[in-house]
């Protein structure tokens, strides 16, 4: 089947709370449309995999009227969480909630992978380092982060190529998650892509190719609201 392979991280839609980003102004002005028009060089039979942050709503039910323009949007999407998605919950509740609003078009990357022809689609939230709460809390919430990913890749089996997306940047100015890393290292991860960096963090990035894995930032407003092609 002859489609593409796209990805973009931090959408922030609030179509059902009282949280838009057009009020930081600048690129966010609008976003909501920029997001539309971005989507349509998608085609049906596209896949975009969105790398977090998806929605403001605080449970699913705050969060239908931002899945139903995510439904709409042309192309496949797939979805993992981003630290801002409290509306999260089982997969099992989130794909039957789907289901009961007539949401087709969207999947749920968490503890498995897709095949995207003959690459693997694997990824999980990751993390980084919280000085807001203590070191075994944030190791606790490493190990999960670290297990998931895991078995994430596992799931891949024998894919050509293993591609995986995270929200948080497993590389970020002088900070390296290792944990991450070395997993991604470990099953021959060629190429990762993140969200979460905005503003001033985009100047953070790390981008490129380091130690053998490319690593790629997909924010939406670094990327002007235009899903990035991959494939």
């Amino acid at each position: 089947m002859n489609m593409a392979l796209y990805a973009i991280g931090d959408l922030h839609l609030s179509l059902g709370t009282d949280k838009p980003m057009d009020k930081f102004g600048g690129v966010w002005v609008n976003y909501t449309e920029k997001i539309k028009n971005g989507f349509q060089k998608i085609t049906p039979d596209d896949v975009c995999i969105l790398c977090g942050d998806i929605s403001w709503g605080m449970d699913l039910n705050e969060s239908l009227n931002d899945f139903i323009f995510i439904n709409a949007l042309p192309g496949r999407k797939i979805i993992l969480k981003g630290n801002h998605d409290y509306w999260w919950n089982t997969v099992t509740k989130i794909n039957a909630f789907f289901q009961a609003n007539d949401i087709k078009n969207i999947d749920i990357l968490h503890n498995n992978c897709y095949i995207y022809n003959e690459t693997a689609i694997c990824g999980t939230r990751g993390w980084f380092t919280d000085d807001e709460i203590s070191v075994q809390q944030n190791k606790k919430i490493m190990a999960r982060e670290v297990l998931r990913l895991r078995t994430s890749l596992d799931t891949a089996k024998n894919a050509g190529e293993k591609i995986c997306f995270f929200h948080y940047p497993p590389r970020f100015k002088n900070t390296v998650c290792d944990d991450i890393i070395s997993i991604m290292t470990e099953y021959g991860v060629k190429r990762c892509f993140y969200g979460h960096l905005h503003a001033d963090g985009h100047h953070y990035a790390v981008q490129g190719d380091v130690e053998g894995i490319e690593y790629n930032m997909i924010s939406a407003d670094h990327i002007s609201f235009t899903p990035q092609r991959i494939y």
